[in-house]
């Protein structure tokens, strides 16, 4: 059996996150889907350096924000980060097919032969970000084991400009790859211009499964009235106003993911959810409120009625899957905040399933050169 190890940004940071914990479980099931018994995904427990100090149970230490109001939303969330990172742990040991050991720089060419590998798939999410993450080692395939025995699968450079200084490097990182698909456009030309390798544009990862492949991990919310679902990957004033007056007007009770824990006398807070209390709640909403990515691709997935709003250093691959959903009016913010046309989620899941197949055929296609 060929066996492929995943290398992505998913079990480490300052926080945890559901779109991060989510794409690896659809790219490893994808992996798994296309030749079953013949493949198997693996994913490996990779701590890149620059998280190697993050603690998900002690978020201030390495906070962007450092005033101390952003300082005091997470202290006074503490008790619901605990419960979320014990539900996420669960998650991780039930749901992944992880590898035997933890890999940092200092043993990862070991992985190889350690798990039988036969070669390793980097990503997805903002692997290329190198802001973020540098250049890292695991995420760019430059340990020697990784070498011209891996592909990228849905990378990002997510929305930072590539600087001229960084060319250089960029293309002998690029080099060390034998296919590269990219989640979105923007960068395509450039990666173009700097390999030899085959590049592709590809969908997201979450894409990959139909709906119905959520079923068995989705655990519906013990939610006895109507509710909307706000949730916040960042602080937004304008989206927290407009959804109450939304909840309002429909008169929904108001479920809040985020650490805005001084809104718990108004709203009902759920950061403590795990993913498949995440994905239930989502399920269940009557309309969905977000600036997150994955939280507007799962309110697609579970055809709900939602509003993404425009975050920060995100709006490139919000508004590429929103083209692709024909969905292009639906992006918020303080300057648009027009009422967007009714969803037409027939249509919408026929882009899906369109983009789907094309990006499954291409993910087959990378993963038999491994």
């Amino acid at each position: 059996m060929k066996r492929v190890g995943i290398v992505s940004y998913n079990m480490y940071g300052n926080f945890t996150n559901y779109g991060s914990a989510l794409q690896s479980y659809a790219l490893q099931k994808a992996i798994n889907g296309i030749a079953p018994g013949r493949i198997e995904a693996m994913i490996v427990d990779y701590c890149p350096d620059v998280l190697a100090d993050k603690d998900i149970l002690n978020p201030m230490a390495n906070m962007w924000d450092k005033d101390e109001a952003a300082l005091e939303r997470c202290r006074l969330s503490l008790p619901a980060i605990r419960e979320n990172y014990e539900k996420f742990k669960r998650f991780y040991h039930e749901q992944y097919n992880l590898s035997s050991q933890k890999y940092t720089y200092a043993n990862f060419n070991e992985s190889l032969d350690t798990e039988g590998l036969s070669g390793y798939v980097c990503g997805s999410d903002t692997v290329f970000a190198v802001p973020e993450f540098g250049f890292d080692d695991g995420f760019y395939a430059s340990y020697p084991a990784m070498q011209q025995r891996s592909v990228a699968y849905a990378a990002s450079f997510g929305d930072y400009d590539i600087k001229d200084s960084q060319i250089p490097e960029l293309k002998r990182r690029l080099a060390n790859f034998k296919s590269i698909a990219l989640r979105e456009n923007d960068k395509k030309p450039i990666v173009e211009s700097l390999v030899a390798a085959p590049v592709y544009k590809v969908i997201d990862p979450t894409l990959l499964l139909a709906t119905e492949e959520y079923e068995s991990i989705t655990q519906d919310p013990d939610v006895k009235e109507p509710y909307l679902l706000l949730y916040s990957r960042r602080g937004d004033e304008a989206m927290q106003k407009f959804a109450e007056s939304l909840a309002a007007s429909k008169d929904l009770k108001l479920i809040e993911i985020s650490l805005n824990a001084q809104n718990s006398a108004r709203h009902t807070m759920r950061y403590d959810a795990g993913v498949e209390e995440f994905l239930g709640l989502v399920k269940n909403a009557s309309v969905v409120v977000t600036n997150s990515f994955h939280g507007m691709i799962f309110a697609v997935q579970f055809r709900r009625p939602f509003y993404i709003f425009s975050r920060k250093l995100c709006d490139t691959k919000i508004e590429e899957v929103l083209t692709l959903f024909g969905l292009e009016d639906r992006l918020f913010s303080p300057d648009n905040m027009t009422e967007p046309r009714a969803i037409d989620y027939d249509l919408v899941h026929s882009n899906i399933a369109a983009a789907r197949d094309n990006s499954k055929q291409i993910l087959k296609k990378i993963i038999d050169t491994l």
